[in-house]
C-alpha cells in the first residue's frame, strides 16, 4: 500500500481511470435489462414474475457470493479480479444478445452478476493498494462516478438512442458486450505492462507460507472471516450498509409512483427520480473528499444519515410539492445516499486490523449482508402500501433508516 508520504505514480491514476470506465460498462450492462425490460419481456414471452427475477438477478448473486469473492480478491489481487470480472461481464452480455428464452437469459444474467463482484470488491482493493488511507474517500469517489454514468447511460442513452439506432436490444447487448471485453483486454494489457505489479498483488503476506499456497487454506480463510466478522467498527459499518441499500432501493424504486400519487404527472415524477440519481452523484463527489480533507469520516457519515432522515421526512410531511421543496427533500436524500455509497466502500481501508490486506473481504461482508436491505427495501415499501393503502408507513421506515445510520456512526472508532 502506498505510504502517506510517498509520491503516487501516474500509473496509479491510469489504473483508476480504466477501472472507472470498466465499472461504468458493468453498470450499463447491468441496467440494460431494466431499460429494455418491456421489449425483452414481449420477445421472450416472459411473465411479470420472470421479468422481475431477471431484474433482480444481479444483486441476488451478491448475497451468497459477496464474501467469498472478497476473500478471493484479497488473495489473488485487484488487477486479476477486475480483469477476470470484466471478461465475465462482457461475455455474459454478449451471450444475452443471442438468448432464445428465459432459462438462458437468467443463467447469463446470474453469470454477469458473479463477474460484477470482481469489480465491486476489486476496486476498493485497488484503491487501498495504490493510494494512502487518507485519500481513500476521494479516490473511491472517482470510480463511483462510473456507477452513476453507467446507470444513467443505460436509461438515457441506451434505450432512447443506441437501441433504435442499432436495431433493438439484441444488437445493443452484443455491442456493449464487445466493448466491455475490449475494456477488459485493455486492463489486462495495462497490468502486464506495469513496471511494478507488486502494488497490485495480494497485500496479506501473513496469510501465506512464503510460497503463496497457504493463502487459500481453510484455516487462513476462516481466520480472515473471523477477523472481519468480529471487528466492532466493521459490524457498525455493516448496519450502515444495510440502511444505505434499504433506502437506495426502497426509495429509488418507488419514488416515481409516490410522486404520481401526490398529483405530479408521470413525466415530472420520472424527471424528479432522475434528479435523485444526480443528487447521489453530487454527494459522492463532494462528501467523501470533504471527509478526507477534514479527517472527520464518522461525522460525515452521521451527516449523511441526517440528510436521509430529513429529506425523506420532508417528502412525507410537505403537502405542496414545488420545485424548491423537491430540490430540498429529494436532493437531501440523494446527497446523503451518494456520500454513503463511497464511505461504506472506503471506510474499511482506514480501520485498524482491516486496511488494505482485508479490503475485499470487508467490503464483501458489507454487501453480502447489506443486499438483504437492498432486496427488502422495495418489497417492504410495496407490502406496507398494499396493507394500508398508503406509502406513509414505508416513508416513515425509510426516514428512520437515516437515524439508524446516525446512531451506528456515533460509536465508530479509529476510522479517521
Amino acid at each position: 500500500m502506498t505510504g502517506p508520504s510517498a509520491t503516487i505514480p501516474r500509473r496509479s491514476y491510469l489504473f483508476l481511470l480504466v477501472g472507472t470506465i470498466g465499472y461504468g460498462c458493468f453498470l450499463f450492462v447491468w441496467f440494460s435489462i431494466a431499460a429494455f425490460l418491456t421489449p425483452i419481456t414481449n420477445q421472450l414471452g416472459l411473465s411479470s414474475t420472470a421479468a422481475g427475477l431477471l431484474n433482480g438477478a444481479v444483486p441476488l448473486m451478491y448475497i451468497p457470493f459477496a464474501l467469498l469473492s472478497g476473500l478471493i480478491i484479497d488473495r489473488v489481487g485487484a488487477y486479476k479480479a477486475i480483469g477476470v470480472g470484466l471478461l465475465i461481464v462482457g461475455f455474459a452480455q454478449f451471450g444475452r444478445g443471442f438468448a432464445a428464452g428465459f432459462p438462458m437469459m437468467l443463467a447469463l444474467t446470474l453469470l454477469l452478476g458473479l463477474g460484477g463482484t470482481g469489480l465491486t470488491f476489486g476496486l476498493p482493493k485497488l484503491v487501498s493498494d495504490l493510494f494512502p488511507p487518507e485519500r481513500s474517500g476521494s479516490m473511491s469517489s472517482v470510480y463511483l462516478i462510473g456507477l452513476y454514468a453507467g446507470t444513467a447511460s443505460a436509461f438515457g442513452l441506451g434505450r432512447p438512442v443506441l437501441g433504435p439506432a442499432l436495431g433493438g436490444w439484441r444488437p445493443l447487448f452484443v455491442l456493449s458486450g464487445i466493448v466491455t471485453i475490449a475494456v477488459a483486454v485493455g486492463w489486462i494489457v495495462l497490468a502486464r505492462l506495469s513496471d511494478d505489479i507488486a502494488t497490485l498483488a495480494p497485500a496479506a503476506p501473513e496469510a501465506t507460507d512464503g510460497a503463496g499456497e497457504q493463502a487459500f487454506s481453510l484455516s487462513s480463510i476462516l481466520s480472515d472471516v473471523r477477523r472481519v466478522i468480529t471487528h466492532r467498527d466493521l459490524q457498525l459499518l455493516v448496519v450502515i450498509g444495510i440502511m444505505y441499500l434499504f433506502v437506495t432501493h426502497g426509495l429509488q424504486g418507488w419514488l416515481t409512483v409516490i410522486l404520481e400519487g401526490r398529483g405530479l404527472t408521470s413525466t415530472v415524477a420520472a424527471s424528479i427520480t432522475s434528479g435523485l440519481i444526480i443528487a447521489q452523484l453530487l454527494g459522492t463527489v463532494a462528501l467523501p473528499p470533504l471527509s478526507d480533507y477534514l479527517g472527520k469520516r464518522r461525522e460525515v457519515i452521521a451527516v449523511c444519515g441526517l440528510l436521509i432522515f430529513a429529506g425523506t421526512a420532508g417528502i412525507l410531511l410537505i403537502n405542496r410539492l414545488t420545485l424548491a421543496t423537491v430540490l430540498l427533500t429529494v436532493g437531501s436524500v440523494g446527497i446523503g445516499i451518494g456520500g454513503l455509497a463511497t464511505l461504506v466502500r472506503s471506510l474499511p481501508l482506514n480501520m485498524d486490523g482491516i486496511e488494505s490486506k482485508l479490503a475485499g473481504t470487508a467490503v464483501g461482508l458489507i454487501f453480502m449482508v447489506g443486499e438483504i436491505g437492498g432486496f427488502s427495501g422495495p418489497f417492504i415499501v410495496g407490502f406496507l402500501e398494499d396493507l394500508t393503502g398508503s406509502f406513509t408507513p414505508g416513508l416513515v421506515l425509510l426516514s428512520v433508516s437515516g437515524l439508524v445510520v446516525v446512531l451506528a456512526a456515533i460509536p465508530l472508532q479509529n476510522v479517521d
